[in-house]
């Protein structure tokens, strides 16, 4: 016991030796890793290059088409071995690491080039989006259409490439606006119209590029945007004699997000119930005088709002998050009135039921919303993909 004690004391004596520094063995390995990071990453250059060829003879409208050029970048990188082999690089001691830096640099290289390479200002392949509309699609004689929405394009279309013709007739870039992708062109009522009439318009928009985009569409003038199609005669005064109960009905030849009325120039009433092709309302609802002649005018609202791209929910955004997310969908929404152009008339009965119920609240128009994952997530889902990839190849390299 005592014996195993002391040679235990001498070889804790002994002094420490630094093991011996091989620099030529190291510098040789240095130069090893240098030359395989050099080709790795041409050979992502070289396979962006590639890809870009695909791309190109594949439509923009092929929704499979960057995960094509995806698995081609990854499948191909079964090549950098061979890409070793012929320039004669030793990767005899690669342990894991080394292969996973070797894969990812060429994978992350590949990505950069392919997605610089692809865009403006070096490939433009995508036409200007022209999402425009006529607002409303029916008008009241004396009120106005709004051809509005918005043109985009990943390099731009200027005001002066935007090129409308309404009813045949081209229509000057100094009549319309368009800043910040928003596009608006008012056509007023014709002053000569008397019939119910229907017009065309055709929207063209050129980017840097010379790629062109088309929207058509049409807008009527009507007497018969907004009526109340009552046997008994509402048009001339006093008109019909209505109770708490009586039922007005409206007919809209437009679809509309918001539709209301005034009774003596008073505070709104909105029109929510419907009875088939019918708006339905009562004289129950505050703003109605008992015992009186009353005139009523009616209006409608009319909103487009495009789809907003989000990659959260407004219930889970912050309050910061959400203000500036009804920013974007205030820069996405459109909206016109139509003002019915006749005047209703009523004798309103002397009953305790008329005039007492609050107006219907005004319906809250829907916000299309498109969930887009995050770039960050994009990265992260390929990225992991290609990890397993890489690990998989190791593994049945070495069985």
């Amino acid at each position: 016991m005592a014996k195993r004690r002391k040679e235990k004391d001498e070889q804790e004596d002994k002094p420490f030796k630094i093991p011996k520094f091989d620099e030529k063995e190291f510098l040789k390995k240095e130069r090893r890793n240098i030359k395989s990071t050099f080709l790795a990453g041409l050979f992502g250059i070289v396979m962006a290059f590639v890809c870009f060829g695909f791309w190109v003879l594949m439509s923009s409208e092929n929704d499979f088409r960057w995960g094509l050029v995806l698995i081609l970048a990854i499948v191909d990188a079964i090549f950098l071995r061979k890409i070793y082999d012929y320039f004669k690089l030793d990767y005899s001691d690669f342990t894991r690491k080394n292969w996973f830096t070797s894969y990812a640099i060429y994978f992350f290289t590949w990505l950069i080039i392919f997605i610089v390479i692809v865009n403006p200002p070096i490939y433009d392949d995508e036409d200007p989006q022209v999402n425009i509309v006529a607002i409303p699609e029916m008008q009241e004689f004396g009120g106005n259409i709004k051809i509005t929405g918005i043109i985009t394009d990943n390099t731009g279309v200027e005001k002066s490439n935007i090129d409308l013709i309404v009813d045949g007739v081209s229509i000057s870039s100094d009549s319309f606006s368009y800043e910040n992708n928003a596009f608006e062109y008012i056509y007023a009522h014709p002053a000569n119209l008397s019939n119910e009439t229907t017009y065309t318009y055709q929207i063209t928009a050129t980017d840097s590029s010379g790629r062109q985009s088309t929207k058509e569409g049409f807008f009527t003038f009507s007497q018969a945007a907004i009526t109340i199609p009552d046997p008994l005669d509402v048009n001339i005064p006093p008109g019909p004699r209505v109770g708490s109960a009586t039922s007005i009905k409206f007919k809209v030849g437009t679809n509309v997000t918001r539709l209301y009325y005034t009774v003596n120039d008073g505070d709104p009433i909105n029109v929510t119930d419907m009875e088939g092709e019918f708006y339905i309302t009562y004289p129950k609802y505050e703003g109605w005088p008992k015992n009186t002649n009353a005139t009523m005018k009616v209006y409608a609202e009319t909103k487009y709002s495009l789809p907003i791209a989000t990659d959260k929910l407004p219930d889970q955004m912050t309050d910061e998050e959400l203000e500036k997310f009804q920013i974007k969908i205030d820069s996405h929404t459109f909206n016109n009135t139509i003002t019915d152009s006749q005047t209703y008339y009523f004798q309103v009965a002397d009953e305790t039921g008329v005039g007492i119920e609050d107006s219907p609240e005004a319906p809250i128009p829907k916000i299309e919303t498109v969930m887009i994952p995050g770039f960050e997530t994009i990265v992260f889902l390929v990225s992991l993909l290609v990890v397993i990839l890489i690990f998989k190849y190791r593994k049945k390299d070495r069985r």
